[in-house]
């Protein structure tokens, strides 16, 4: 299985997203300053399908 969750952080940082806080269960908020909205991130990502989600959630053009 790949670690989608290390590699979409990455990716996160590097488009100036940023941590905002811990939310519930297993998810982070974060904050995409492309779309200027808050995103839920999985902390336990085991999808290719949902990684990208969350990537044109936050307005970057990548695919896992």
């Amino acid at each position: 299985m790949d670690d989608y969750i290390k590699n979409l952080k990455k990716i996160l940082f590097a488009n100036n997203c940023n941590f905002v806080r811990y939310g519930k269960g297993d998810y982070d908020i974060w904050y995409s300053p492309i779309k200027n909205c808050e995103i839920s991130v999985d902390r336990k990502i085991k999808s290719q399908h949902t990684a990208n989600q969350i990537l044109k959630d936050a307005g970057i053009k990548y695919n896992f």
